[in-house]
């Protein structure tokens, strides 16, 4: 897989963004798990992996951040 930019992950709903993270963090696990056991597997994948992992979560926090802000303005403006 190639380094996703940041862009591209931009344009997932957060439900992808939950399935990438998951699907990601079972990738990274497998890639340490063949480096702990000494097989052969390219090593730059574990960094392209985490960056991924941190794109992915960055973004959700972002977004549930967002949302709890607009929820709070919400409840503001009505009472």
């Amino acid at each position: 897989m190639a380094i996703s930019q940041f862009t591209d992950i931009i344009s997932l709903s957060n439900t992808e963004i939950s399935e990438a993270i998951i699907e990601t963090e079972n990738q990274l696990f497998n890639l340490r798990f063949k480096q702990a056991t000494r097989q052969s597997f390219k090593s730059h994948k574990i960094k392209n992996a985490k960056r991924r992992l941190a794109h992915l979560k960055t973004l959700l926090t972002l977004r549930l951040k967002d949302l709890e802000l607009k929820e709070e303005n919400d409840k503001l403006i009505t009472n």
